[in-house]
Protein backbone atom coordinates (compact mmCIF):
# COMPACT_ATOMS: atom_id res chain seq x y z
CA UNK A 1 0.00 0.00 0.00
CA UNK A 2 1.32 3.43 -0.89
CA UNK A 3 2.09 5.70 2.04
CA UNK A 4 2.49 8.84 -0.05
CA UNK A 5 0.10 11.67 0.86
CA UNK A 6 -2.89 12.33 -1.36
CA UNK A 7 -1.55 15.79 -2.19
CA UNK A 8 2.12 16.55 -2.76
CA UNK A 9 3.69 18.89 -0.28
CA UNK A 10 5.44 21.23 -2.69
CA UNK A 11 4.65 24.78 -1.66
CA UNK A 12 3.86 25.96 -5.18
CA UNK A 13 1.22 23.24 -5.52
CA UNK A 14 -0.68 24.09 -2.36
CA UNK A 15 -3.15 26.65 -3.77
CA UNK A 16 -4.23 24.22 -6.50
CA UNK A 17 -4.47 21.35 -4.01
CA UNK A 18 -6.55 23.43 -1.62
CA UNK A 19 -8.80 24.55 -4.49
CA UNK A 20 -9.32 20.93 -5.57
CA UNK A 21 -10.21 19.99 -2.00
CA UNK A 22 -12.61 22.94 -1.81
CA UNK A 23 -14.39 21.82 -4.98
CA UNK A 24 -14.83 18.31 -3.60
CA UNK A 25 -16.10 19.68 -0.29
CA UNK A 26 -18.58 22.08 -1.90
CA UNK A 27 -19.81 19.31 -4.21
CA UNK A 28 -20.37 17.00 -1.26
CA UNK A 29 -21.77 19.39 1.35
CA UNK A 30 -22.92 22.47 -0.52
CA UNK A 31 -21.53 25.93 0.02
CA UNK A 32 -23.34 26.88 3.23
CA UNK A 33 -22.63 23.58 5.00
CA UNK A 34 -19.01 23.34 3.96
CA UNK A 35 -16.52 24.46 6.59
CA UNK A 36 -13.05 25.81 5.99
CA UNK A 37 -11.84 23.15 8.41
CA UNK A 38 -13.38 20.48 6.15
CA UNK A 39 -11.43 21.82 3.18
CA UNK A 40 -8.19 21.97 5.16
CA UNK A 41 -8.63 18.41 6.38
CA UNK A 42 -9.33 17.12 2.88
CA UNK A 43 -6.32 19.00 1.50
CA UNK A 44 -4.08 17.70 4.27
CA UNK A 45 -3.09 21.13 5.57
CA UNK A 46 -3.77 23.00 8.76
CA UNK A 47 -6.60 25.50 8.90
CA UNK A 48 -4.06 28.23 9.64
CA UNK A 49 -2.03 27.36 6.56
CA UNK A 50 -5.15 27.38 4.39
CA UNK A 51 -5.86 30.94 5.55
CA UNK A 52 -2.42 31.96 4.30
CA UNK A 53 -3.67 31.32 0.77
CA UNK A 54 -7.40 31.99 1.07
CA UNK A 55 -8.70 34.45 3.63
CA UNK A 56 -12.37 33.45 3.45
CA UNK A 57 -14.66 30.68 2.24
CA UNK A 58 -15.88 33.09 -0.44
CA UNK A 59 -12.33 33.34 -1.77
CA UNK A 60 -12.18 29.55 -1.87
CA UNK A 61 -15.37 29.39 -3.92
CA UNK A 62 -14.10 32.01 -6.35
CA UNK A 63 -10.88 30.01 -6.71
CA UNK A 64 -12.98 26.95 -7.56
CA UNK A 65 -14.81 28.89 -10.27
CA UNK A 66 -11.50 30.17 -11.65
CA UNK A 67 -10.08 26.66 -11.69
CA UNK A 68 -13.05 24.53 -12.74
CA UNK A 69 -15.27 26.78 -14.84
CA UNK A 70 -13.46 29.77 -16.32
CA UNK A 71 -10.75 27.89 -18.29
CA UNK A 72 -13.39 25.73 -20.00
CA UNK A 73 -15.61 28.69 -20.78
CA UNK A 74 -12.66 30.78 -21.99
CA UNK A 75 -11.58 28.06 -24.41
CA UNK A 76 -15.08 27.83 -25.82
CA UNK A 77 -15.60 31.58 -26.12
CA UNK A 78 -12.25 32.09 -27.84
CA UNK A 79 -13.16 29.42 -30.39
CA UNK A 80 -16.62 30.95 -30.88
CA UNK A 81 -15.24 34.28 -32.10
CA UNK A 82 -12.39 32.73 -34.11
CA UNK A 83 -12.53 32.49 -37.88
CA UNK A 84 -10.92 29.04 -37.82
CA UNK A 85 -14.21 27.41 -38.80
CA UNK A 86 -17.63 28.57 -39.92
CA UNK A 87 -20.21 29.57 -37.36
CA UNK A 88 -22.38 26.60 -38.31
CA UNK A 89 -19.44 24.19 -38.00
CA UNK A 90 -18.67 25.59 -34.56
CA UNK A 91 -22.27 25.02 -33.43
CA UNK A 92 -22.33 21.49 -34.85
CA UNK A 93 -18.93 20.65 -33.37
CA UNK A 94 -17.39 22.35 -30.31
CA UNK A 95 -20.59 23.95 -29.01
CA UNK A 96 -22.58 20.72 -29.33
CA UNK A 97 -19.80 18.80 -27.53
CA UNK A 98 -19.65 21.39 -24.75
CA UNK A 99 -23.41 21.29 -24.24
CA UNK A 100 -23.50 17.50 -24.16
CA UNK A 101 -20.68 17.36 -21.63
CA UNK A 102 -22.18 20.03 -19.38
CA UNK A 103 -24.74 17.97 -17.36
CA UNK A 104 -22.09 15.59 -16.00
CA UNK A 105 -19.24 18.07 -15.77
CA UNK A 106 -17.71 19.96 -12.83
CA UNK A 107 -19.36 23.08 -14.23
CA UNK A 108 -22.76 21.50 -13.56
CA UNK A 109 -21.89 21.15 -9.88
CA UNK A 110 -21.09 24.85 -9.68
CA UNK A 111 -24.33 25.69 -11.52
CA UNK A 112 -26.28 23.58 -9.02
CA UNK A 113 -24.64 25.46 -6.15
CA UNK A 114 -25.62 28.76 -7.77
CA UNK A 115 -29.22 27.57 -8.13
CA UNK A 116 -29.64 26.10 -4.65
CA UNK A 117 -27.65 28.65 -2.63
CA UNK A 118 -27.19 31.72 -4.81
CA UNK A 119 -30.07 33.66 -3.27
CA UNK A 120 -28.26 33.61 0.09
CA UNK A 121 -24.91 34.60 -1.42
CA UNK A 122 -25.53 37.37 -3.98
CA UNK A 123 -21.86 38.36 -4.10
CA UNK A 124 -20.98 34.92 -5.43
CA UNK A 125 -23.78 35.13 -8.01
CA UNK A 126 -22.45 38.52 -9.15
CA UNK A 127 -18.96 37.05 -9.44
CA UNK A 128 -20.26 34.15 -11.53
CA UNK A 129 -22.25 36.49 -13.75
CA UNK A 130 -19.32 38.84 -14.36
CA UNK A 131 -16.74 36.14 -15.00
CA UNK A 132 -18.72 33.33 -16.60
CA UNK A 133 -22.34 33.80 -17.65
CA UNK A 134 -22.18 37.29 -19.17
CA UNK A 135 -18.98 36.47 -21.04
CA UNK A 136 -20.50 33.31 -22.44
CA UNK A 137 -23.58 35.16 -23.64
CA UNK A 138 -21.44 37.86 -25.25
CA UNK A 139 -19.48 35.17 -27.09
CA UNK A 140 -22.68 33.59 -28.39
CA UNK A 141 -23.87 36.99 -29.62
CA UNK A 142 -20.54 37.42 -31.40
CA UNK A 143 -20.87 33.95 -32.91
CA UNK A 144 -24.32 34.71 -34.32
CA UNK A 145 -23.11 38.08 -35.62
CA UNK A 146 -20.19 36.36 -37.34
CA UNK A 147 -22.59 33.95 -39.00
CA UNK A 148 -24.79 36.82 -40.19
CA UNK A 149 -21.81 38.76 -41.56
CA UNK A 150 -20.59 35.68 -43.39
CA UNK A 151 -23.94 35.03 -45.00
CA UNK A 152 -24.53 31.78 -43.12
CA UNK A 153 -27.29 33.06 -40.85
CA UNK A 154 -30.20 35.42 -41.14
CA UNK A 155 -31.13 37.99 -38.52
CA UNK A 156 -33.13 36.37 -35.73
CA UNK A 157 -34.02 36.92 -32.09
CA UNK A 158 -31.09 34.70 -31.12
CA UNK A 159 -28.91 37.78 -31.39
CA UNK A 160 -30.99 39.43 -28.68
CA UNK A 161 -31.53 36.29 -26.62
CA UNK A 162 -28.48 34.02 -26.95
CA UNK A 163 -29.69 32.43 -23.69
CA UNK A 164 -31.94 30.29 -25.90
CA UNK A 165 -28.91 28.62 -27.44
CA UNK A 166 -27.70 27.14 -24.16
CA UNK A 167 -31.16 26.53 -22.71
CA UNK A 168 -31.38 22.75 -23.34
CA UNK A 169 -28.06 22.09 -21.59
CA UNK A 170 -29.22 24.09 -18.58
CA UNK A 171 -32.57 22.24 -18.66
CA UNK A 172 -30.66 18.94 -18.54
CA UNK A 173 -28.78 20.12 -15.45
CA UNK A 174 -32.00 21.31 -13.80
CA UNK A 175 -33.84 18.11 -14.67
CA UNK A 176 -31.16 16.03 -12.98
CA UNK A 177 -31.20 18.33 -9.95
CA UNK A 178 -34.99 18.34 -9.47
CA UNK A 179 -36.12 14.96 -10.80
CA UNK A 180 -33.43 12.69 -9.44
CA UNK A 181 -35.30 9.46 -10.21
CA UNK A 182 -36.13 10.46 -13.77
CA UNK A 183 -33.73 10.57 -16.67
CA UNK A 184 -33.75 12.70 -19.77
CA UNK A 185 -31.62 11.77 -22.75
CA UNK A 186 -29.68 15.01 -22.77
CA UNK A 187 -27.66 14.03 -25.88
CA UNK A 188 -30.83 13.57 -27.94
CA UNK A 189 -32.32 16.72 -26.44
CA UNK A 190 -29.28 18.75 -27.49
CA UNK A 191 -29.05 17.13 -30.94
CA UNK A 192 -32.69 18.01 -31.58
CA UNK A 193 -32.12 21.53 -30.35
CA UNK A 194 -29.08 22.04 -32.61
CA UNK A 195 -31.12 20.94 -35.64
CA UNK A 196 -33.95 23.34 -34.77
CA UNK A 197 -31.51 26.15 -33.97
CA UNK A 198 -29.67 25.88 -37.28
CA UNK A 199 -32.90 25.53 -39.25
CA UNK A 200 -34.07 28.81 -37.73
CA UNK A 201 -30.74 30.52 -38.32
CA UNK A 202 -30.24 29.33 -41.87
CA UNK A 203 -30.73 31.96 -44.57
CA UNK A 204 -32.72 29.40 -46.54
CA UNK A 205 -34.79 28.39 -43.53
CA UNK A 206 -33.32 24.89 -43.59
CA UNK A 207 -29.84 24.01 -42.38
CA UNK A 208 -27.66 21.45 -44.11
CA UNK A 209 -27.84 17.95 -42.60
Amino acid sequence: MSTSPRYQRRKEDRPAEITAAAFETFAEKGYANAKVADVARRAGVSKGLLYVYFKTKEELFKAVVRSVVIPRVNALTEAAVSDAESAEAFIRGPLRQFMKALPGSPIAIVIKLMITEGSRHPDLVDFYWDNVASRGLDALRALIARGVRGGEFRETRYSEYPHLIMAPAVVAVLFELIFKNQRVNSDELIDSHIDILLENLSVSGRAET
